[in-house]
């Protein structure tokens, strides 16, 4: 069957092995890298986490608020760790301060009710 397939030989090629870089390249490849993913990736996402805790800190009694699962409600105790958010009259849920995910301006929740 070897009649059908003709072999290639590689004319004038280096030795294995034998690829002749400079390893300086091969670093400055590796940083570069390094800084590109510093700059499109971990510097945006520790921005939005040090955003998302000054909104955190800053939630006070009275503040409309939505959380991480989307339900609309308004803080109505404050503790260290958790809130207590008033999801509908007499309803009252414990959350975790951090499922905060957004801060509604004021009257958005008499603004939903009537949707």
């Amino acid at each position: 069957m070897s009649f059908f397939i003709s072999n290639a030989y590689a004319a004038n090629a280096p030795a294995a092995g034998a690829q002749g870089g400079d390893p300086i390249t091969g670093m400055l490849f590796f940083v570069g890298m390094i800084v590109i993913f510093y700059f499109l990736l971990i510097r945006p996402q520790q921005k939005r986490a040090k955003e998302h805790r000054k909104m955190v800190e800053a939630v006070g009694k009275g503040d409309e608020v939505v959380t991480n699962g989307g339900i609309l409600g308004k803080v109505v105790d404050l503790s260290e760790q958790y809130m207590t958010v008033e999801i509908a009259d007499g309803v009252q849920v414990k959350i975790q301060r951090q499922a905060i995910a957004t801060v509604l301006p004021k009257g958005s929740l008499k603004a939903a009710e009537k949707e």
